[in-house]
């Protein structure tokens, strides 16, 4: 069992710095058509994703499950991570496939020594690159100075949008007596996200800390599951109930796929691009759990709707992939050679995640309801800023 999350499993920020990066959170100005903010994708009202499988980036319009393609060229490769605990000190990895990652002191991009300076964690290191991604933030190359400058520069781009903050003087005055540069930015946005999304004081944790009524009858015996038939903690360990290891599930593959430049086909092969191992082919680091019941949908790329749906496919991944329906309004790929070689990944390196099929309904059920207890009351600091120094609208809509 682990311990409970409490107050010094995440560094601590002071209240202005916060105030900064809640600000710019919200704010489109950081995007290069000033009309996406990082709370677009990441929105607190949706547990710090957006309820899209696949989400809508740069060009579309709306907020959550509602939100249109608009001017957006195509739908986001991946599902858009929650940010729940994101800043605790366990964190190693971030995105899906980890290419953001601490190695001891060394903290791993594909920006390499581009990286600015003097950021205060992983997690602000982490948010430099949805802002320069084109069909994330940045906006297509022809449409705005930072988008263009993304294409060959990616400081270049940086330090373009930390002069479009400088130039508010509503900024200059949060910050003082910093000067804003690209790192101010970064160090702000994951001061406000590591601080806004702790999931500490879930009935879980008040269970871990001794409280046993904390949790019900059919919690405590979904609780039993997790830690001993169901296997879930062989992968679900930890404080962040995450091993923060990559595990290829089979799922069926979706949408515009995150394909590298030598792919001849949409694929998203996960890992592998990042560490050209060929055991990590389409592998997927473990998402965290807590606060999971409020996060759907579900999978590095969407595709389960529910907490159940997402059990279902861990009986049986290969039978569940087969018998997939994809969602209304996402392609789903049909590439035989593709579909083939995520089977035989599957079967080569077997993953240690797959539940036991002889659960029954009612286990699954009770499954359900201990991930429920897993969900922590929200913060104030996940509240929409009425004003933003910018004068734009949060959100950009």
């Amino acid at each position: 069992m682990p311990k409970p999350l409490m107050p010094q499993d995440y560094p601590q920020y002071s209240a202005a710095e916060v105030a900064l990066g809640r600000a710019l959170f919200f704010d489109p100005l950081l995007s290069g058509n000033r009309n996406i903010a990082c709370a677009t994708c990441h929105n607190p009202a949706y547990g710090g994703s957006d309820a899209l499988a696949l989400g809508i980036g740069e060009g579309g319009t709306g907020r959550g499950a509602a939100r249109q393609m608009g001017r957006a060229v195509q739908r986001q490769a991946r599902n858009a991570p929650a940010l729940w605990d994101l800043g605790a000190r366990q964190v190693q990895r971030l995105f899906h496939d980890g290419r953001v990652e601490q190695r001891g002191a060394v903290v791993r991009t594909a920006a390499e020594g581009q990286l600015p300076s003097g950021l205060n964690s992983l997690l602000a290191a982490q948010v430099l690159f949805p802002l320069i991604a084109r069909s994330e933030m940045a906006g297509a190359p022809e449409s705005n100075e930072i988008a263009a400058a993304a294409q060959t520069s990616a400081p270049e781009a940086w330090a373009m949008i930390a002069r479009r903050v400088g130039a508010i003087a509503g900024y200059r005055d949060m910050a003082a007596p910093a000067d804003i540069d690209i790192t101010t930015i970064a160090n702000a946005l994951a001061a406000y996200i590591s601080t806004a999304f702790r999931s500490m004081g879930s009935d879980f944790d008040r269970y871990l800390g001794g409280v046993r009524s904390a949790l019900d009858p059919d919690q405590r015996a979904g609780m039993a599951l997790f830690y001993g038939k169901a296997q879930c903690s062989q992968c679900h360990s930890g404080p962040l109930l995450s091993d923060q290891a990559f595990h290829n599930l089979a799922l069926p593959p979706l949408g515009p796929g995150r394909t590298r430049r030598f792919d001849p086909v949409a694929r998203d092969a996960g890992r592998l691009a990042v560490s050209d191992d060929v055991r990590d082919s389409y592998r997927f680091r473990t998402p965290f759990l807590r606060n999971v019941a409020q996060t759907a949908p579900y999978g590095h790329n969407g595709i389960f709707p529910t907490l159940e749906s997402v059990i279902r496919h861990h009986m049986d991944p290969l039978g569940a992939s087969a018998d997939f329906i994809p969602p209304e309004g996402i392609t789903h790929w049909q590439d035989v050679t593709e579909l083939r070689r995520i089977r035989a990944a599957f079967l080569a390196y077997p993953a240690k995640a797959q539940v036991p099929a002889t659960l029954h309904q009612r286990q699954v059920d009770q499954l359900i309801r201990f991930l429920h207890s897993l969900s922590a009351p929200q913060t104030d600091q996940v509240a929409v800023p009425e004003t933003l120094p910018s004068g734009l609208r949060p959100f950009g809509d």
